[in-house]
């Protein structure tokens, strides 16, 4: 497996990004082969179950866990790359770690680790669909 995200163009492009590895690389590239099969990072997003289940009715808006619809082996790999990233937050400034650090400021440790990992999915998705670099120009 590391052979092949070495090899391949489009993992080590998505590998340049904290949180994503060789096997979450290979795995996306697998997935997302058809930049059209998605229309945005939210529905990447969404197929893996890492955006809120609503449960809403009327002018009540209820937002609930995660909906964990879709590949499970793939969301496990993105919330262990995001708990990651939340593991070593405290103290680093810049980019994604003030946007961390503010969330668990206000969340617990487990809720920013799965807003996170939705960031990573949406962020992946990005990179593999528009064939760009990380960080972004």
């Amino acid at each position: 497996m590391k052979d092949a995200a070495r090899n391949s163009e489009a993992c080590r492009r998505l590998a340049e990004v904290g949180g994503i590895g060789p096997v979450i690389a290979t795995a996306v590239v697998a997935e997302v082969c058809d930049e059209k099969r998605y229309s945005s990072g939210r529905h990447f997003a969404a197929w893996l179950g890492l955006t809120p289940k609503q449960h809403s009715s009327g002018r009540k808006e209820r937002l609930l866990g995660i909906s964990k619809r879709g590949d499970a082996y793939m969301r496990r790999q993105f919330v262990n790359g995001g708990r990651s990233l939340v593991r070593i937050a405290e103290g680093r400034t810049g980019g994604i770690w003030d946007w961390i650090n503010a969330l668990l400021q206000r969340r617990s440790f487990n809720v920013v680790t799965v807003a996170v990992a939705n960031k990573l999915v949406r962020i992946a998705w990005a990179i593999q669909a528009r064939g760009t670099r990380w960080p972004p120009a």
